[in-house]
């Protein structure tokens, strides 16, 4: 009777605690209501568009906003991702998006909702109206919305801190030393122009401006994709022999601007070949000394009349490593790279996607069984992942891991690899023979 009526006082004990956590949650969120209604008369009315009005609640430099929660589940079940603990908006970095496609409505935008040291904070746009509708979803302030036109005014919204350009290729030199010289900080999407000159002259304008420069290459803050760099440079399976990459896509709308080579500057190479070319260099950590390619576009495709479809190239390296790749605008999406080492393999399928990513590895044991496992790392958002770590080096002054002059470098190789396939002969490459010769700061971990 005694042991029945402890475990009771226990039982009770618990269920007290869950009430009280509750009751407390409870009055949390209505202090919250109360709060964000102007119902309680010692904070008063706060209004709501401003994030400024909102961080003027609570003091600055209150001390840290970490939260964290105690375990719930077995050590047997996989760990949860964690409480994402973002920064207070205050102190996050304020973006303007310049181009509202299909990347940014549906990758970009979403992405800086999930980033913990970013936040939307302006649009640049040629559609007004969309541009309207968008910033109603997102809480942009009319006086933040530009048109191509006003561009320039960005100079004078204290708010912006980075311009993020998503344009046609051909306009990316052009809206970067324009928002270099409106003193903004310019994160660029891939490829970094249409010819090396252009990312010369962007370059040179950052510098000039003192602001930094970053190129979009998302895989390479990708956990999965870094798992396999991190394999790769410490032998896991020994020496790296070969690499295989593939990224291929069928196109759809002959009249779409990737097919027009004024705005693309190319077809599947730049566009989706450009994913090969730099992971392979990423992973390696060295850069090729030879290319040889071939081109093959389908006669009579009306995709095709301005810009190529299928691209085979290899890549040699000083190491001894070859990699060869293909990409192509006419076939079915296959996304992937397989490393091939000593004693096993890496592979990544798909490697190149938005979502999904699967990292594989197989290797033999001293008795010849191979074993083969999926490595297991939590998905997490590419783009808000390149975003946090670009507002890091501007909060920090650090050089991006991926800063102009490693998108020059895939220019000057892409480059040689349409030189060679017109040739019909290998070409020659710079000397280089530093590691991550073009690589800033690597990124840090996210937790």
């Amino acid at each position: 009777m005694l042991e029945q009526q402890q475990a009771t006082n226990q039982t009770d004990a618990s269920c007290d605690a869950s009430r009280r956590q509750f009751i407390n949650q409870a009055g949390r969120g209505l202090l919250a209501v109360g709060v964000a209604g102007g119902l309680l008369g010692t904070v008063g009315t706060v209004e709501a568009k401003s994030d400024d009005a909102a961080a003027s609640l609570w003091p600055q430099g209150s001390g840290p906003t970490d939260v964290h929660l105690p375990e719930i589940n077995a050590k047997t079940e996989p760990k949860s991702a964690g409480v994402p603990n973002p920064q207070p908006v205050d102190q996050r970095v304020g973006y303007a998006v310049v181009g509202l496609g299909h990347l940014t409505l549906e990758e970009i935008l979403p992405a800086l909702s999930q980033s913990k040291k970013s936040k939307l904070v302006a649009l640049v746009s040629g559609s007004p109206d969309k541009m309207q509708k968008i910033a109603r979803q997102y809480g942009v302030k009319p006086d933040n919305c530009y048109s191509y036109e006003t561009y320039d005014k960005l100079k004078d919204n204290k708010e912006v801190d980075v311009i993020y350009i998503v344009l046609p290729n051909s306009m990316h030199m052009e809206y970067t030393v324009r928002g270099a010289k409106a003193g903004k900080h310019i994160l660029c999407e891939k490829p970094m122009a249409t010819s090396a000159k252009e990312c010369e002259k962007m370059i040179e304008a950052c510098e000039k401006a003192g602001k930094k420069l970053m190129i979009a290459y998302r895989i390479q803050y990708e956990p999965m994709n870094r798992k396999v760099q991190e394999l790769v440079r410490n032998k896991a399976y020994g020496k790296t022999k070969m690499i295989e990459a593939m990224n291929c896509q069928n196109q759809g709308d002959p009249n779409q601007w990737r097919q027009k080579k004024a705005l693309a500057g190319g077809g599947s190479l730049p566009d989706v070949g450009l994913y090969c070319l730099n992971t392979v260099r990423f992973l390696l950590g060295e850069e090729p000394s030879e290319v040889s390619a071939q081109i093959y576009s389908t006669p009579g495709d009306p995709r095709f009349k301005e810009v190529e479809e299928n691209v085979t190239f290899t890549l040699r390296f000083p190491s001894g490593v070859l990699a060869n790749c293909a990409t192509g605008y006419g076939s079915y999406n296959a996304k992937r790279y397989r490393v091939y080492s000593e004693t096993g393999w890496i592979q990544m399928d798909p490697a190149f996607t938005y979502h999904g990513l699967k990292l594989e590895r197989a290797n033999a044991d001293e008795e010849g069984t191979e074993n083969k496992a999926a490595v297991n790392i939590g998905e997490k958002n590419q783009f808000a992942l390149e975003m946090d770590h670009f507002s890091e080096c501007v909060k920090e002054n650090k050089r991006p891991y991926t800063p102009g002059e490693e998108g020059l470098q895939d220019q000057r190789i892409m480059e040689a690899i349409y030189q060679s396939a017109k040739d019909g002969k290998p070409v020659k490459l710079p000397a280089v023979a530093k590691q991550d010769a073009f690589r800033g700061s690597p990124p840090v971990a996210s937790k």
